[in-house]
């Protein structure tokens, strides 16, 4: 099984989440049925970016329902707000389980309430 992103030192400190930096996330086939069969128009649109959004978030949050990792990917092209939920399975590995689209209204509602939260983009 590969890891095709890493839980980063800032979302661990941004999140107060009690795992180690550098853990590892998964995709495995049952998510990408998943994503294909309850998003499939979002998943063609972005299922090739899943690394990307996981690696570079533009905000991240935790789903007080699930208690899921959301790694949010804002484009600007499209004007649209990408969500990956990562959450971690029986036997302790964190597997990407959903890809979505949000509405800006909503992602903006998040952060606003501070459900999200902004990462530092050194790199700008």
């Amino acid at each position: 099984m590969e890891a095709i992103g890493y839980v980063s030192t800032e979302v661990v400190s941004l999140l107060g989440l009690n795992i180690l930096p550098g853990t590892p996330i998964y995709l495995g086939t049952s998510n990408i049925s998943h994503m294909e069969k309850a998003h499939p128009s979002d998943y063609n649109k972005y299922g090739a970016d899943i690394s990307n959004i996981l690696n570079d978030p533009d905000y991240v949050g935790i789903n007080p329902s699930d208690n899921s990792i959301e790694y949010v990917k804002s484009y600007t092209l499209n004007n649209e707000h990408v969500k990956v939920a990562v959450r971690i399975s029986t036997n302790g590995h964190y597997f990407a389980r959903s890809l979505y689209t949000l509405n800006s209204r909503r992602v903006q509602n998040f952060i606003n309430k501070g459900t999200l939260k902004a990462l530092t983009k050194l790199n700008e």
